[in-house]
This record gives structure tokens, sequence and C-alpha cells, in this order.
């Protein structure tokens, strides 16, 4: 179990970027993050997740990281030792698309970039083909633990 403060200092915040996105079960979702954190042997520190459109996002990639083609999320780490602290930006607009590609919910494919954005957090990397399928595999095992799965 990490360490944490002596005082409380999670927040999860959601925002929405010239999107008419509102995410639903934000309660769930938080405390799914959590949960997710504290079994990776983390915890929560600021995390501010923004949900945007490709437009937006691709502004974000090429700013900020000098990279000129869409993504479906972009973590930005600003992490504390055992603290998950940072910035995460997800295209809806990538979001949408890819649940069609792979023939799934919209929900469930958003919950995984979510996902896929903390475990970013949490030390692991998808650029190698072994990195990729550790964290695909680490998506479905905290998919599958998704409060709502289990109702």
């Amino acid at each position: 179990m990490p360490k944490q403060l002596p005082f409380s200092y999670a927040t999860i915040n959601f925002f929405s970027h010239r999107t008419p996105f509102v995410l639903k079960k934000k309660r769930l979702i938080r405390q799914w993050i959590e949960e997710t954190a504290e079994n990776e042997g983390r915890f929560i520190g600021d995390i501010s997740y923004m949900f945007g459109n490709d437009e937006y996002v691709l502004k974000v990639n090429r700013q900020f990281l000098q990279h000129d083609f869409l993504t479906d999320i972009i973590t930005f780490d600003y992490c504390e030792g055992v603290q998950l602290n940072g910035d995460i930006v997800i295209s809806i607009d990538r979001v949408r698309e890819n649940a069609r590609l792979f023939h799934v919910r919209t929900e469930e494919e958003l919950h995984r970039v979510i996902i896929h954005g903390i475990l970013h957090l949490c030390g692991y990397k998808d650029k190698s083909r072994k990195e990729a399928a550790r964290m695909r595999y680490k998506e479905d095992y905290y998919l599958q633990l998704f409060p709502s799965n289990n109702l």
C-alpha cells in the first residue's frame, strides 16, 4: 500500500472543450480510477480529463508534442513518486470512430481510453508491441472491474 499524504488530496476533474459531450457516471468513474491506482500501488493526486473533438486534440498534439496526426488520447504526466498527477486529453471523435472500428459500445471504448491514461501515469508504455500487449492486458483487466460491470 502506498504511503498516503497526511491529508486528502484526490481530485479527478472532467471538462469538455468545444464539444457537447457530457461524461456520464462520473462518481463511478472516479471510484474506478482511484481503485485502479490503488491496485497499481499508487494514489490519486490531481488529475484532469479534457474531452474535445479531433480538431482540438490535433492542436494540442501539434503544440505540445510536435506530432501532426490524430490520436484518441494524450497524457501529460506530472506524477510525484506514487502520487498520480496529470492532464489527460481525449478526442471524443476518435473514441466514437474506434468504437465503430472495433465493434464495441462507445461507452466501453471511452472507459478503455480513460483507464489507458491512468495506466500511462502508472508508468505503462505502449510504443513497442510487447508494451502495447501489456497495456491492452491491463486495460482489459480494469475494464472488467468497472463497477457497473459487476451489478
